[in-house]
């Protein structure tokens, strides 16, 4: 009886979350009710004893997925206003397509059928195993290669996020690594035979290389060209 009540508590505050999520008019309470739907939903895989699914919901999503959803919608300057401007001229459409997608659910869970207990052999469990141990074994034996290939799939879209959001500016300071590593020890570092007691900002300040962090500059970036001009655009920023 306690366990009912236990579920039905846990699965009434995940779906209010779930719904509060994309009812809130700011993204910042919808992350942290999604937040809140993430933690009901590892109580309820406690309950039904899977607690390796559980802490993973937490640590995972929680600890890193949301929190990374929470800081980006935070950093990012997004004129939601503007967003909503062309929502009553598409709205039509948009209620045409979730008209067909909730006619397809209900097509789907109508002709759902159970199937039957034999139909599927379901795998030898051996005995002594903790809930997290056979969960690993099961994946890493069984089914290891739709795991990696899991892996494979996150790496690629990683890697199209960065190519997409990376843009190429003249704003930062590039070397030229070939012109760099050819320089000698003459033309970058110089030894100066300080006094005692006195310090470096009283003998001038500190020095710059001689000329050589300009040479090796790459062209158009942001502290190439000639040193006068450099420091110039230096002070201005």
């Amino acid at each position: 009886m306690m366990a009912q009540l236990v579920f039905y508590v846990f699965a009434a505050v995940l779906l209010l979350s779930a719904s509060m999520v994309i009812s809130a008019r700011n993204p910042v309470h919808a992350v942290l009710f999604l937040i809140l739907g993430f933690f009901n939903a590892a109580g309820l895989f406690l309950v039904a004893g899977a607690e390796f699914l559980a802490m993973l919901l937490v640590i995972v999503y929680v600890g890193a997925v949301a929190v990374l959803f929470l800081f980006v919608v935070m950093m990012l300057d997004i004129d939601f206003s503007r967003l909503r401007e062309g929502f009553q001229r598409y709205a039509p459409l948009g209620l045409c397509i979730g008209g067909v997608l909730l006619a397809e659910l209900i097509m789907a869970f109508s002709n759902w059928r159970m199937a039957p207990a034999g139909v599927v052999a379901p795998l030898a469990v051996q005995p002594g195993l903790t809930n997290t141990a056979a969960l690993g074994t099961v994946i890493y034996t069984h089914y290891v290669l739709l795991f990696q290939a899991c892996g494979l799939v996150l790496l690629v879209a990683m890697i199209g996020a960065i190519v997409l959001t990376l843009r190429e500016t003249a704003t930062g300071r590039r070397q030229n690594i070939g012109r760099q590593h050819a320089r000698t020890r003459e033309e970058t570092l110089e030894l100066v035979n300080l006094p005692l007691g006195e310090n470096v900002f009283e003998q001038g300040g500190f020095l710059r290389p001689k000329g050589s962090y300009y040479e090796v500059a790459v062209p158009g970036s942001y502290g190439a060209g000639e040193p006068e001009k450099t420091e110039t655009e230096e002070k201005g920023a």
